[in-house]
């Protein structure tokens, strides 16, 4: 129960994350839309996030949790190490992002060769420049917040992304207040808010008892360590990277798909936040203790929780979403300067994505598995081949199905990763091994999830043609949303899924 209230944390400040992030996207779509600042703010925007994960989410995180948590465990200068890793990424961070600014017309062809010769490419370099200094901030935020994580600290790490996607609402809403160009108010407001975000961070760790000093960057052999567990993690984070970058080169040649994959990109990561990366937050730190203190039936038993809840809400979110995109889309984006051709096109997208949603969640299930036992090369070799699948995709496709190849390039890889991670598990004994109980219970988790989509389908069929206003468009989406709910629950209970008794004594227990 520990372990779900954990979830429940990070998951409830991560919706709340998404939610506010919607409502950005929201407002970026109708007062900007579709066209040529978006398509260039948001491949400038994706420099930053990309160079994050890459650094501190990615790569520098995955190996410094597991050996923070060692630390922690058995009272060896924490601090100290966390100290040191900080420092290091900061003098990193610095050298980072001094060439970006210097080379950012190079990046972002890099990343959007079909901007260039027009408009979108100078946009580009230009809110880059504002924007790649939030890399710096976040993702020192980033190293603080594994360290607040493995210290049981959950609440004040999940709650800080919150507080840009906050800034980016005042900012746009400010800038339609007083007619100003919302562009503007919108690139300044992203390292506002990684300087709130940080100090944020900074604060709850002083408060949770870490003391981390700024130290002169030294190669210490808790450093080398470090670096040795973590380039593996790097490159294959890069691998990662690599693949959202072929789908933003093969977009950038088509006018509008960078915004289309965006949108549907941003729906489909509601549910990918508030469960899988909830639950791969909570899941790595909590392995890596039990690892490391010998409790092998406790590691397997949060595996397994972890398995089945990431199911159980990942997969009827996946059925909802290739159901009934348009609804959803058009309720959320279809406003102001966004048409209904573009959420057309961001719902074809939206439920080529929804197909690979359990396999996104799926691997931030598996792959703390390998790296609470500081494995980060077995995924390094899992991920390169599944970014060959993903560029043969991307590129082979792209003349003959357009932009949304990189929609399905990422998806089919998404399911090659899993297999494989999931194969990769066996030497670990029984620590991956789903019990007949549980592949029961997942059948039935996977029937009552189908007969919500049955229904879902059925009841839009029914309703499309009376949805002819605005407000009735705005008001159906929530409708739908509660259906499904309902739909699930009724199923869940028919085909056995969800155990009333299970779960009253689970509550008492609680």
């Amino acid at each position: 129960m520990k372990f779900f209230r954990n979830m429940l944390t990070v998951g409830f400040w991560t919706l709340m994350s998404r939610i506010l992030g919607m409502a950005r996207e929201v407002l970026l779509y109708t007062l900007i839309g579709v066209g040529p600042v978006l398509d260039a703010f948001l491949v400038a925007f994706r420099l930053p996030n990309m160079f994050r994960r890459f650094f501190a989410e990615g790569a520098f995180n995955t190996a410094f949790v597991p050996m923070y948590a060692k630390r922690l465990e058995s009272q060896a200068e924490a601090d100290r190490f966390a100290s040191d890793a900080f420092s290091g990424l900061a003098f990193v961070l610095l050298i980072l992002t001094a060439l970006a600014m210097i080379f950012m017309p190079a990046l972002v062809w890099a990343i959007a060769g079909g901007f260039a010769g027009d408009a979108r490419f100078d946009l580009a370099v230009g809110y880059g420049r504002v924007m790649f200094p939030y890399i710096f901030l976040i993702s020192l935020g980033a190293l603080l917040s594994g360290a607040l994580n493995a210290r049981g600290r959950f609440g004040i790490a999940a709650a800080a992304p919150v507080f840009l996607n906050v800034l980016v609402i005042i900012a746009l809403f400010a800038a339609w207040v007083f007619d100003k160009d919302s562009t503007v108010f919108l690139v300044w407001s992203i390292p506002l808010a990684g300087c709130v975000q940080l100090s944020l961070l900074w604060w709850g760790a002083s408060t949770s008892g870490l003391r981390i000093s700024l130290r002169r960057p030294s190669f210490t052999p808790n450093m080398r360590h470090l670096l040795k567990v973590a380039m593996p993690a790097a490159l294959a984070n890069g691998v990662v990277q690599i693949n959202l970058l072929v789908g933003t080169i093969v977009a950038s040649f088509f006018p509008g798909a960078v915004s289309w994959l965006y949108g549907a990109d941003r729906l489909y990561q509601l549910p990918l936040g508030v469960v899988g990366i909830a639950i791969g937050i909570v899941l790595l730190p909590e392995l890596s203790k039990r690892i490391q203190s010998g409790d092998t039936e406790g590691a397997c038993l949060a595996f397994a929780q972890a398995n089945e809840i990431s199911f159980a809400l990942s997969f009827p979110a996946a059925v909802a979403l290739f159901v009934i995109p348009l609804p959803i889309i058009s309720a959320l984006f279809e406003h102001g300067a966004t048409a209904r051709s573009d959420a057309v096109a961001m719902a074809q997208a939206c439920a080529i994505y929804a197909l690979g949603l359990p396999a996104f969640i799926l691997q931030k299930v598996l792959q703390p598995l390998y790296f609470a036992r500081e494995d980060t090369k077995t995924p390094f070799r899992f991920a390169l081949y599944s970014m060959v699948v993903n560029a043969a995709l991307a590129i082979g496709l792209m003349n003959l199905l357009g932009w949304v190849a990189p929609a399905i390039a990422t998806t089919v890889s998404s399911w090659v990763m899993v297999g494989l991670l999931a194969n990769g598990i066996r030497p670990f004994g029984n620590m991956g091994e789903v019990s007949a109980e549980g592949r029961h219970r997942l059948i039935r988790i996977a029937l009552a999830a189908l007969g919500m989509g049955a229904g879902l389908w059925v009841l839009d069929a029914l309703c499309e043609n009376f949805i002819d206003s605005t407000l009735l468009r705005i008001l159906y989406a929530p409708a739908l949303a509660i259906a499904g709910i309902l739909l699930y629950a009724l199923f869940a209970r028919l085909s056995g899924a969800i155990s009333l008794s299970d779960l009253k004594r689970a509550l008492k227990n609680n």
